[in-house]
């Protein structure tokens, strides 16, 4: 071989090697694998959020409500509380404790949606029912 043509197939070998590594095919299969991967990656979390928006949070809450005396009619201070209607906020179970000298407490139980209905709302709605209401505690505050 003569000097030019080993320069030509030197020239040639450099033409077919690619130092970048641009080979069209695989760019186009990577590209689909990764479309294919991302679309997944996507359709997941977008699963994942609305399973998260239809998780509603709840908490139940225990109020100890105080009468001002002994006369107060419990039943009717009772009725009352039960009356107070908010959206999210379902009424449970009630007993009456004795205290002591004569006097009961109501012992009432509700459960709430926490986005709609706030705990110091409610408690505070309780305490104005000023005629049957002395004070408001929170016994208990579980979350759902």
């Amino acid at each position: 071989m003569s000097a030019e043509e080993q320069k030509k197939v030197v020239v040639e070998e450099e033409d077919d090697v690619d130092l970048f590594g641009s080979d069209d095919e695989e760019d186009v299969e990577e590209s689909e694998e990764r479309k294919r991967v991302l679309a997944e990656y996507h359709a997941k979390k977008a699963a994942k959020a609305d399973a998260g928006k239809a998780t509603i949070a709840k908490s139940t809450i225990k109020f100890d409500v105080k009468p001002w005396e002994a006369e107060t009619d419990m039943e009717e201070m009772e009725k009352l509380i039960r009356e107070i209607e908010m959206d999210g906020l379902t009424w449970g179970f009630a007993k009456l404790e004795d205290i002591g000298y004569g006097i009961k407490k109501l012992n009432i139980t509700c459960t709430i949606e926490d986005a709609k209905v706030s705990s110091d709302d409610l408690e505070n709605a309780i305490t104005e029912l000023e005629d049957h209401v002395q004070s408001v505690d929170v016994t208990a505050f579980n979350k759902v």
